[in-house]
C-alpha cells in the first residue's frame, strides 16, 4: 500500500472560517472534558481507600469503568442528542479526538513520558476528516463535509490512480492549509543497495560533511531571528490580556517561528536532494537526538534539526531510488578511515592525523568515511568492490538487483516529482 501525503493553502470563505473556528473550540473541548476524565478516574485510584485524602482526591465509585475510547465515544453519541453545539460539528471528527487522546496514552505507557496536556484556547490548531464525499476534489476546490466546496491552491496535481482518503485542516499563522491523504493499492519493493555510495556525518561547526569531501555550513535559522523574537516577546508581556493589539503581536510572533520553521525545512529537503544527485547509497549515524538535545549545546542542535533532516533524507531517498541505511555511530570520530587505527582527539582537533598510516584529511571528513565503510560493510560490499565497478562516466557499474521496473512504476504514478539518479 503507497500512502502519500499532499498539502494545499486553501482559501475558506468568512463563513467558512467561522464553522472551522467553531470545529477547533469544539475539538478543544472535547480533549480537555475526555483528558480531564481519564486523569480523574486515575488519581482516585493511585492509594488505597483508607490513605486517600478526601480533600485532594477525587472519589469515584468503585464500579466505575475506565473511561477507555469505546465508553468516551458512546458517552459522546449520548451528549450529541442533547447538546446543541455538539450537534453543529461533524461526529467523525469528534471521534478523531478521541482516538487521538487514546492513542497519546498509549504512547505515554510505551515511551515513558508524561501525562497529554490539556489545551488553551487557540492551542487547537488541526482537525481531521476520516471520510471524503463522492467527488471530493475537482479544479481548483475541495469539497469538505459541512464545509461544502473550499477554494484551494492546487500547485501541483493529485497523481492518477490515488484515492483520497482523509483530509486534515490545518490553522497557521500564515492562514489555513488541508493535508490530503493519498491511497494508491500497490507493494513498491524497498530499493536494493547499489551505485556510488557516501556518507554523512552531521555537526555544528558544518551542518553536513560527505565522505567525498563536500562540506555544507550550518545555516543559524533561530539564531538569525532571536533578536527579533526575544524584542516582540519583551513587548507581548505588557500588553493587556485579550486585546486586540496583543492579539496582533502574537500573531507576528507566530509568523517569524513559521518562517524559521518552513526555512529550516526548505534547506532540509534541497540539501537531501543534491546528496541523491550524486550517491546510489546513502549512510548516516544513528544518533540519540533525544538526549543531544538536552545537552549544553541542546539549543543549537533543535536548530539544526537533525531530526527532520534525516527523516525527509529517508523519504527523498526512497522517492529517488537511492539506498539509505543508518550505522553504529560509536568511535566514527575516532577512527582512522584507511587503516581503521584508533586516533584519540577532542573536539578541539579538527583535522584527522593518522600516525600509523599517514592519512590526513579534515575531521568531520574523515568521520563520513569511517560511516561509508561501515555502511558498504553491512550491506555486504567493500568499498574497494564499489569502486572497481565504476565506468568512464563514474557511474557505479555494480549491480545486486535491478531497479528499473520499481522506479520507472513510480514514475509513470507520480510524474515529475520522482527523480532518478
Amino acid at each position: 500500500m503507497l500512502n502519500l501525503t499532499y498539502g494545499y493553502k486553501i482559501n475558506p470563505t468568512p463563513e467558512q472560517v467561522a464553522i472551522i473556528k467553531q470545529t477547533l473550540d469544539v475539538c478543544r473541548q472535547i480533549w480537555n472534558y475526555a483528558l480531564r476524565e481519564r486523569k480523574d478516574w486515575i488519581n482516585s485510584r493511585k492509594c488505597r481507600v483508607n490513605a486517600c485524602s478526601i480533600r485532594s482526591e477525587y472519589i469515584i465509585p468503585v464500579d466505575t469503568p475506565y473511561p477507555s475510547k469505546s465508553f468516551q465515544e458512546k458517552a459522546l453519541t449520548i451528549a450529541k442528542q442533547t447538546n446543541q453545539e455538539l450537534r453543529r460539528v461533524n461526529a467523525q471528527v469528534l471521534q478523531q479526538v478521541l482516538r487521538k487522546l487514546d492513542t497519546a496514552f498509549e504512547d505515554m505507557k510505551r515511551q515513558g513520558n508524561g501525562f497529554p496536556r490539556f489545551k488553551k484556547f487557540g492551542q487547537m490548531r488541526s482537525f481531521v476528516y476520516p471520510q471524503m464525499l463522492k467527488t471530493p476534489v475537482g479544479k481548483g476546490w475541495v469539497k469538505l463535509p459541512q464545509l461544502g466546496k473550499v477554494e484551494v491552491n492546487m500547485h501541483r496535481p493529485i497523481p492518477n490512480g490515488f484515492e483520497l482518503k482523509q483530509a486534515r485542516v490545518v490553522k497557521k499563522a500564515s492562514g489555513y492549509y488541508i493535508m490530503l491523504s493519498l491511497q494508491l493499492d500497490v507493494n513498491v519493493p524497498d530499493t536494493p543497495p547499489q551505485g556510488h555510495p557516501l556518507g554523512i556525518d552531521v555537526g555544528l561547526e558544518k551542518f553536513l560533511a560527505t565522505s567525498d569531501g563536500e562540506s555544507i555550513k550550518r545555516p543559524k535559522f533561530f539564531e538569525s531571528l532571536a533578536r527579533k523574537l526575544k524584542l516582540l516577546q519583551r513587548r507581548l508581556k505588557h500588553k493587556q490580556k485579550w486585546s486586540n493589539n496583543k492579539a496582533k503581536l502574537v500573531k507576528k510572533i507566530a509568523r517569524i517561528h513559521e518562517k524559521i520553521h518552513d526555512t529550516r525545512k526548505d534547506f532540509h529537503f534541497k540539501l537531501a536532494h543534491h546528496l541523491c544527485d550524486q550517491a546510489g547509497m546513502i549512510f548516516a549515524e544513528q544518533l540519540n537526538l533525544k538526549a543531544m538535545a538536552k545537552g549544553m549545546l541542546g539549543k543549537h542542535t533543535l536548530d539544526a534539526g537533525w531530526g527532520q533532516f534525516l527523516e525527509l533524507l529517508s523519504w527523498v531517498c526512497w522517492k529517488r531510488g537511492v539506498y539509505f541505511a543508518k550505522v553504529d555511530a560509536a568511535g566514527t570520530s575516532q577512527t582512522c578511515p584507511e587503516c581503521d587505527a584508533r586516533v584519540v582527539k577532542n573536539l578541539s582537533v579538527r583535522v584527522h592525523e593518522c600516525p600509523d598510516c599517514g592519512y590526513k584529511t579534515d575531521r568531520d571528513v574523515a568521520a563520513a568515511q569511517v560511516i561509508r565503510s561501515r555502511g558498504v560493510s553491512a550491506v555486504g560490499l567493500t568499498v574497494e568492490k564499489i569502486a572497481c565497478g565504476r565506468d568512464a562516466s563514474g557511474a557505479d557499474s555494480v549491480s545486486l538487483g535491478g531497479t528499473g521496473r520499481d522506479r520507472n512504476f513510480l514514475e509513470a504514478i507520480l510524474g515529475s516529482h520522482v527523480h532518478t539518479h
